[in-house]
């Protein structure tokens, strides 16, 4: 079967009843402050708060009598999981999906919710599907691939005919890209309904897999990325062929635009996103002189990131933008010290969050001690306001940016 307008077409009318028409929403504060025209399509509000619900629902009614009964097997660090266990047991067919060790805990457990079988095996998503092929064949069961089968990369592509009924005179689609079925199914839909909309790739330049295939130059695979979700190290072939006749160009960004990103929708638009779509938003802000005068949109494809790993993101970003930062001082150890850095710090409209008084620091004399103490302030022109008056009352004081 090949991945037709047609196809994502009948498609979307099948899946249609079981699916949520998640909202286009335009991106009020970060188009102000990026100086574009951003919307936002909140995959990450769909079922299992991922876009892969579509694809995994497409494949499954495919399914006949015998094969529903015999029940499926998938291979997922987690959105596709999700996205096969809750429709399979919607639609009560058993399901087993393999998970690579590493996988976030909390994607685990909530495939297991879900009512699937979970199995853990393999170092990542391309060390686990051969483990599932042979227990697919060993049982009987149907395999659902995440991304290398027409049917699923159709559901996927459903995301973009609903984009455009929403905001029908977008101009260019941002869409994160891994094994490339949400890509190529996005854009055959995409270009179907307005043959000059341009369709952009991001991916993490840690798992640049698809960029280097469709540019000819070596992948890079460096180690973790925040970008779980689309880190694959061999896209489908056919998604390849599809993306060079249809995807403009695809761009990859490092783990801290990744980072920051994923904060900015965070802290400026109130969505919890996955790094796949702070790839997305990474790339946006690393291109925008090309992008303005243009309405665009930005695929927010999941919302599934670690709670832990979101907790430490948070205070990083707030750390970056001078909201949460570390003071250390050097202090003659008598009494009242504490107490007047305290009250310079109130003064100034700060807070104190934390404070640790070190005695036996061999790295300050005898009669002195080393005091850190962590402030909640405005921005980072109001630590260095902060830092300023402490300086000016006689302390010895240094931030994180001089440690």
């Amino acid at each position: 079967m090949e991945l037709t307008a047609a196809l994502i077409t009948r498609t979307y009318a099948a899946i249609a009843p079981a699916t949520i028409r998640t909202p286009m929403i335009r991106a009020t504060r970060l188009s102000h402050m990026l100086g574009i025209d951003l919307y936002l399509k909140l995959e990450n509000l769909q079922h299992t708060n991922a876009f892969k619900a579509r694809g995994a629902l497409a494949k499954l009614l495919t399914l006949d009598a015998g094969a529903r009964k015999a029940g499926v097997i998938a291979c997922s660090a987690g959105n596709h999981a999700q996205g096969v266990a809750y429709h399979a047991t919607r639609l009560g067919i058993p399901s087993t999906i393999v998970m690579p060790e590493g996988t976030p805990f909390n994607k685990v457990q909530r495939t297991a919710d879900l009512g699937a079988e979970v199995v853990i095996h393999g170092a990542g998503f391309d060390d686990s599907v051969q483990f599932t092929l042979d227990l697919a064949a060993q049982k009987g069961l149907t395999f659902i691939h995440p991304f290398d089968d027409p049917v699923v990369a159709a559901g996927q592509g459903t995301v973009a005919l609903e984009m455009l009924e929403q905001v029908p005179d977008l101009d260019c689609i941002v869409v994160p890209v891994g094994g490339g079925g949400l890509i190529a199914g996005m854009a055959v839909a995409a270009k179907s309904v307005n043959p000059g909309i341009s369709v952009i790739g991001a991916q993490a330049h840690l798992f640049d897999a698809a960029k280097a295939q469709i540019e000819g130059f070596a992948p890079h695979f460096a180690g973790a990325t925040l970008a779980e979700g689309i880190a694959v190290r061999q896209p489908a072939p056919a998604n390849i062929a599809v993306i060079r006749d249809h995807v403009a160009r695809i761009d990859s960004a490092s783990e801290s635009e990744i980072e920051s990103a994923v904060f900015d929708l965070l802290s400026h638009e109130k969505l919890v996103a996955e790094g796949a779509a702070g790839a997305g938003l990474a790339v946006i802000k690393a291109n925008l002189a090309q992008f303005k005068g243009q309405k665009l949109g930005l695929v927010i494809c999941g919302g599934n990131i670690d709670s832990r790993l979101l907790s430490t993101l948070i205070l990083r970003g707030l750390m970056r933008d001078g909201r949460i930062t570390r003071l250390v001082f050097e202090i003659d150890d008598r009494p009242g010290q504490l107490a007047m850095i305290s009250r310079i710090i109130g003064d100034a409209g700060a807070n104190v969050i934390e404070v640790i008084h070190q005695r036996m620091m061999q790295s300050v004399s005898l009669k002195k001690a080393e005091l850190e103490i962590v402030i909640e302030a405005r921005d980072q022109r109001h630590v260095d306001d902060i830092t300023g008056l402490l300086r000016d009352a006689g302390l010895s004081v240094r931030t994180a940016q001089d440690l």
